[in-house]
């Protein structure tokens, strides 16, 4: 970054860190312990479709990778595409098993990024339900290398539980690293693994 850019008030776009994702686990425990909310299992990437062969391999090389364990009862992973055109993979672990649900999105997110398709990655998340049955997620912004909640209002309609959100910011402030720009906590409805 030049005196130019620090002039104009410009700034340097922050590098994604996958890393962040393995502090998941122990902001799980955070979480619980704070709202009551558990993991489900259930974790998603989100990403923008590529056509041509070279991302055709990757994905192969995904779905190879996290299905290996399917021989001994591990659930197969499940590719979609939303209504917006996006490629969501979904991954399914034991619920207490949020640290093995990490590793795979994790080595999904690698998998893409070394393959050169990380500017289509957007992002991850990691789902969770309490004892009434809300739904949680916590999500994970490629490009900005942070985390926020979403939590969904039960029903069909698409409101959000904006009290419980800050509730879960607070809660994890000092777990994860938390996106402060609110208007970057985007609504991902009807998100696989939500």
């Amino acid at each position: 970054m030049g005196l130019l850019d620090a002039i104009l008030g410009r700034s340097k776009p922050v590098r994604p860190d996958l890393d962040q994702l393995f502090a998941v686990p122990s902001a799980a425990l955070t979480l619980q312990a704070a709202t009551g909310f558990t993991p489900t299992g259930r974790g998603s990437v989100c990403f923008a479709g590529v056509e041509g062969g070279g991302f055709a391999r990757v994905q192969e090389d995904v779905r190879e990778l996290l299905d290996a364990d399917t021989e001994r009862g591990g659930v197969p992973v499940e590719f979609s595409r939303d209504a917006y055109g996006y490629t969501w993979l979904l991954a399914t672990h034991p619920a207490d098993d949020t640290a093995g649900l990490v590793n795979d999105l994790h080595a999904v997110n690698t998998m893409l990024q070394d393959g050169g398709f990380g500017p289509h990655l957007l992002c991850s998340l990691i789902g969770f339900r309490d004892a009434e049955g809300r739904a949680l997620a916590l999500v994970y912004l490629y490009k900005r290398g942070t985390f926020y909640p979403f939590a969904p209002l039960p029903g069909d309609a698409e409101k959000r539980d904006n009290q419980l959100e800050l509730q879960v910011r607070g809660a994890l402030g000092d777990d994860l690293r938390v996106e402060k720009d609110l208007s970057r906590w985007f609504p991902v409805w009807g998100a696989p693994g939500l």
